[in-house]
């Protein structure tokens, strides 16, 4: 959830230019050596796209590599080529203090803490695996980091960048500039102004894309809505309105894709739950799952069996699973916490979370439940990312990867 924080800072940065084209996958050298990040299974050979792409694909959009499962690009060890010789790292942006903390994942010890624009909210994979975009809201930039060095670039002008997509087929990164209300589509090597785009509705901030790619769904926090986006056209083509649940009013946050891509999930921080929604046009709801108090981030295990719901106001974790549509685990952090964004490790072991409002950053080990380390950062930590992870190309946010 978006907040205002006051401080003034610094701005850097380079843009690094997208690939035409997704990658093959293959093993990445980093994973098997670290202790912290032992892969669960023998790393898996380069995947080859399905005999028969789904029907219906954004053109330019690579051929998914399978037509049931729009994660199988995720599992461990089938990484990009691109990001080979990248160290494995958590950025973490934190909103308050105007900056972002470098964690080792194998020694969970800070690397260096460096200053961007005012209030980041985000940092971002680019659709190519070679840039990180950290958000500056209120800084109105992007500060780029290189994942080979860790070290960031000098900023790019961006208004009212709270959170940045990438269209699945590279063309376009898309702002969700949640104070001017809008989507802006942009180029994502320059990040010039292709095209503006208003929305009915208060804070756009989360996104997902899906299967393929020709539309996307779009959650609006403040004013409980959800937008569906034709990629192709750039234009709002249906707006949903989520129930209230008694006295609370709805506050949609994460989007998630199945992997069937049948249903999206999307983490609804006032009503404690995921709602669950066709993907087909048109979208409509058609169940509602509780979870906890603030349900907020959305990740995928790296075998597509379970959802990973962080509920930031209790401080906890469930595990919904895809087939029975059920909690089938919770998971509570020590002494309490404030789960908020993060992403799963490569092996698919460990989930990285920030503690929104502990000034820390959790490693949690999905098997057992066991808290691995509490990692102190700066003030407000936020949309943490973990990079680099299996996956051709990225969707934009703290990774979203097929």
């Amino acid at each position: 959830m978006k907040q205002a924080y006051v401080v003034a800072a610094l701005l850097l940065l380079t843009a690094t230019a997208c690939t035409t084209g997704a990658p093959a996958l293959s093993p990445h050298p980093s994973v098997a050596s670290s202790p912290a990040m032992t892969p669960a299974t023998t790393p898996q050979p380069s995947i080859k796209p399905a005999s028969k792409p789904t029907p219906h694909l954004l053109p330019g959009m690579p051929p998914p590599v399978s037509t049931t499962d729009v994660w199988a690009a995720d599992r461990p060890g089938r990484f990009s080529p691109s990001v080979r010789r990248m160290p494995v790292r958590i950025y973490v942006p934190n909103s308050g203090s105007n900056t972002v903390t470098e964690i080792d994942p194998r020694t969970y010890k800070v690397i260096r803490t460096f200053r961007t624009g005012r209030e980041p909210q985000h940092v971002v994979p680019s659709w190519d695996l070679k840039t990180l975009w950290v958000n500056n809201d209120l800084g109105n930039s992007l500060t780029p980091i290189n994942p080979l060095s860790g070290l960031p670039g000098r900023p790019v002008a961006v208004h009212d960048p709270y959170n940045l997509y990438f269209t699945p087929d590279g063309k376009h990164a898309v702002v969700m500039a949640s104070n001017d209300r809008q989507l802006v589509f942009r180029d994502p090597h320059t990040m010039a102004v292709q095209k503006t785009v208003p929305v009915p509705c208060a804070g756009v901030n989360h996104a997902d894309f899906s299967a393929g790619g020709t539309t996307f769904l779009v959650s609006c926090e403040f004013s409980g809505q959800l937008l569906v986006v034709d990629t192709a056209a750039e234009k709002v083509v249906q707006v949903l309105r989520l129930p209230a649940n008694g006295m609370h009013k709805p506050m949609p946050q994460d989007v998630k894709l199945s992997p069937d891509g049948s249903v999206y999930y999307v983490a609804d921080m006032m009503t404690n739950g995921v709602w669950v929604l066709s993907a087909h046009r048109p979208v409509t709801i058609r169940a509602f799952i509780p979870t906890g108090l603030g349900a907020h981030g959305l990740y995928v295990t790296r075998n597509s069996r379970d959802l990973i719901v962080t509920n930031r106001g209790e401080g906890s974790i469930s595990l919904i699973d895809f087939t029975g549509g059920k909690v089938v685990k919770k998971i509570r952090i020590p002494g309490g916490g404030s789960p908020d964004m993060g992403g799963v490790s490569p092996d698919g072991q460990v989930l990285w979370v920030s503690g929104r409002y502990n000034s820390v950053v959790y490693a949690i080990r999905l098997s057992t439940g066991k808290l691995l380390a509490r990692i102190p950062v700066g003030n407000g930590p936020h949309g943490l990312a973990v990079f680099p992870q299996p996956g051709r190309y990225s969707l934009g946010h703290t990774g979203i990867f097929r």
